[in-house]
């Protein structure tokens, strides 16, 4: 009974801590990725398809849990008289994109309870009960999981899928049954039809029943088993990666980039530093990452343990560090993994004292517990709000206003909106939000380009973009980025010889910029 109390305290506090200010910066999405996801869903909804029409990430079960999500708020809102067709709802949404963005986050919130859950299970199998509730804590408090929890993404689905799969794989490794090879390449294909990278966790079962060799010599019958049943589903869960397969490899070819603001890589080596210096180090601190490291070897006195997450953690590390980008986010999949390690490090070394086991897992949560709610507050006091804010109390009201991000806050301003759209140059915002603009039409002017902003605009269409107030948020970026990013940078020198600077807000990385347009021009730098 203490056991399962203890449990769903952890359980709870994780919820707690991914629903604690989920409605962060709406109406307007400061996640770039957000609208993707979610007007993707709505145009599924609109146009009664199954075809997501992008495969990106894939993210294929993702939309259609994103979809449905949508539909079930469309039928409350047509139910209570809020609209009378999809055409009001679409009109609402693009209105208040809180309106189906804030249940859809709810969903990334359950999803890392279950994720929590998951890896009690897990550490559980591994080390024992405590061991499973330690992990499952640290889990519960670990910011960059937290984060990701909070937001519209294909992460955290694919992290509870692919840690199902770990599962099923410590099963084989020790006996196990018909079942857990099924469901361990199931669980496979799911995450692989939502985000392509975690086809790698099939490293899981082949590992296992490879291990199962010594016991059982005819083993090896089974090795084929999870990556057939894994293919099976990804086909039958997308098939539209077969049937569409032009925009599979359109979508595929955009998301393979050499370069990207803020994310381009340092080599195999340089990545393997960054990825461990900073996602891992700033989730389990230093410390946490000692104990990981101890935890790391102590698994290897349960075999099968070892030879299934250790295996699977370093190809899945090694995937990541040899691509020419590094995203955090990257590392969501493998928190589990290193969530049990560092409970199994805490274990080994407390062992033989009553006391000590919890006090230093306790410990070890409180810190990365204040680093979550660090990280939660920064989110609730994002400069783009105060930047929308300081435009609301100070500019007058009918000029023309340019805006970079997603600011639907701003649709308050008695002005004119413009936003940069690639190839369409500057758009008309409230134009385009009463056509209820598709992911399709976005995507199309956008193409060739990872970042929809100022300094990603055709240079003939920049006369479009003439404003008298630019808010800015990638501009101070590309200044750093100066050399990687010549083209942009002379985009945005041309356009502002005639604007000053009138406000700045900083926080952290992001630095937003409000210039006005002046009657004097500057020379071009």
């Amino acid at each position: 009974m203490r056991a399962r109390l203890l449990l769903a305290g952890v359980l709870l506090l994780a919820l707690a801590l991914r629903l604690y200010q989920l409605d962060f910066g709406l109406p307007s999405l400061n996640d770039p990725d957000e609208p993707v996801f979610v007007m993707t869903a709505l145009d599924m909804l609109r146009e009664g398809r199954l075809n997501p029409g992008w495969f990106g990430h894939p993210a294929t079960l993702l939309f259609y849990l994103l979809a449905l999500i949508a539909a079930g708020v469309a039928a409350v809102g047509l139910a209570a008289g809020s609209w009378t067709d999809t055409s009001g709802f679409a009109q609402a949404v693009f209105a208040d994109p809180g309106t189906v963005v804030l249940p859809m986050r709810v969903l990334s919130a359950l999803l890392g309870t279950l994720s929590v859950w998951l890896t009690w299970r897990l550490g559980r199998s591994v080390a024992g009960p405590r061991a499973g509730l330690i992990a499952a804590l640290l889990l519960a408090v670990c910011a960059l999981h937290v984060d990701y929890s909070q937001v519209v993404r294909t992460d955290m689905l694919a992290t509870v899928l692919m840690t199902g799969s770990l599962l099923h794989a410590l099963s084989i490794a020790r006996g196990g049954s018909v079942q857990d090879h099924l469901l361990a390449g199931i669980a496979a294909g799911l995450a692989c039809a939502t985000k392509w990278p975690a086809v790698l966790v099939l490293v899981a079962p082949a590992a296992a029943t490879l291990w199962r060799l010594h016991d059982d010599r005819r083993a090896w019958r089974w090795l084929p088993v999870a990556p057939l049943l894994a293919a099976v589903t990804l086909v039958v869960t997308s098939p539209y990666l077969l049937l569409d397969w032009p925009v599979v490899l359109r979508d595929l070819g955009g998301e393979a980039r050499p370069v990207h603001l803020g994310a381009t890589g340092f080599g195999l080596v340089g990545n393997l530093g960054w990825y461990l210096g900073h996602p891992l180090r700033e989730s389990f601190g230093i410390a946490g990452l000692a104990l990981l490291t101890i935890g790391c070897a102590a698994v290897w006195r349960q075999r099968a343990a070892a030879v299934v997450l250790l295996p699977t953690a370093a190809v899945l590390l090694l995937a990541l560090a040899a691509q020419a980008l590094v995203w955090a986010r990257w590392m969501v999949p493998l928190l589990p993994i290193a969530a049990v390690l560092v409970a199994l490090g805490i274990e080994t070394v407390a062992r033989g004292h009553r006391i000590a086991v919890p006090a230093v897992a306790l410990l070890l949560a409180g810190t990365m517990g204040r680093e979550a709610l660090a990280h939660v507050a920064a989110r609730t006091d994002d400069p783009r709000q105060a930047a929308s804010a300081w435009v609301l109390a100070n500019l007058p009201p009918g000029r023309t206003l340019l805006v970079e991000h997603a600011a639907f806050d701003l649709l308050r301003y008695q002005g004119r909106l413009l936003f940069p759209m690639g190839s369409a140059g500057c758009i008309d915002v409230r134009a385009a939000l009463r056509r209820a603009p598709s992911h399709a039409s976005v995507n199309q002017a956008r193409t060739g380009r990872a970042i929809v902003d100022l300094g990603n605009v055709a240079p003939d269409r920049l006369s479009t973009c003439h404003a008298d107030y630019a808010v800015l948020s990638n501009v101070a970026r590309y200044r750093v980025e100066a050399r990687k990013f010549t083209q942009q940078n002379i985009v945005y020198q041309r356009y502002l010889t005639r604007y000053v600077r009138v406000a700045a807000f900083t926080r952290g990385e992001l630095n937003i910029e409000v210039y006005e347009r002046s009657s004097v021009a500057r020379a071009e730098r």
